[in-house]
């Protein structure tokens, strides 16, 4: 991907150096990143504009179906699961994991730049899912809590927090030169803790169906957003004209 991207970018940056030679050579960087802050507006508009769509009648008859079928599974062993798995995905929940990660990079790897580029997308995710909450403006489920909550519904800051978080660790483990069979491992666990951490806000009776879905694309806006500008940061960086 990255050398597609800087291929791509250096095609760019020349056609931009003909038009504006007369400039600083680094304004034809300053344009491409404000194209891409605007395509990454233009995705959050369009996942409001698509939320609005999926108010209907068959949307609620959809989500009643599925948290039907996920909470007649319920079970003292399985509860106990979700309840972890849900907690995961709070606030604590990240400081434990970020406390790990830090001390991996620091430790093993001797880097720590992965673990400031992981916690910016996910406080990017966490603090736009608090306004979207607030736009959307969606009350929780009328059924049981089995868990306290006190935020609007839509989308799941737990789905879309997970998703950002680990998705972008999953892109990592695939930069990332380790063992073929450690890597498959790795990514396999990320994406069954974001699977579980969205699965989980269902069988606790917190979220819908449909909030789990919402949460999961908003963070997978930030996840290639940001992949996107930590990439043209780099070769910003290694470009002699910049």
């Amino acid at each position: 991907m990255r050398k597609t991207l800087i291929e791509f970018i250096s095609r760019i940056r020349d056609f931009l150096l003909k038009k504006f030679k007369a400039y600083d050579d680094k304004l034809p960087y300053i344009i491409i990143a404000i194209i891409a802050l605007i395509i990454v507006v233009s995705s959050i508009n369009l996942f409001i504009e698509l939320t609005d769509t999926l108010k209907t009648d068959m949307l609620a008859s959809m989500d009643d179906k599925i948290t039907e079928y996920v909470i007649s599974f319920r079970t003292p062993a399985l509860t106990d699961f979700f309840v972890f798995m849900t907690k995961v995905g709070d606030f604590y929940g990240y400081l434990i994991v970020l406390t790990i990660y830090f001390l991996i990079s620091r430790l093993v790897f001797k880097r720590w730049k992965y673990v400031l580029q992981s916690t910016l997308v996910l406080i990017l995710a966490s603090a736009s899912n608090m306004m979207l909450k607030r736009f959307i403006n969606r009350a929780r489920p009328g059924i049981e809590h089995m868990v306290s909550v006190e935020t609007l519904s839509y989308p799941s800051g737990h789905a879309m927090s997970a998703m950002a978080f680990y998705g972008f660790l999953i892109y990592l483990c695939t930069r990332f030169r380790i063992n073929k069979f450690l890597k498959t491992g790795l990514i396999a666990m990320l994406a069954f803790i974001i699977l579980s951490i969205g699965i989980s806000r269902i069988y606790l009776g917190v979220h819908f169906p449909s909030d789990i879905a919402g949460g999961y694309i908003a963070g997978l806006i930030w996840v290639f957003f940001c992949i996107l500008i930590f990439n043209l940061i780099e070769i910003f960086r290694s470009d002699p004209k910049t």
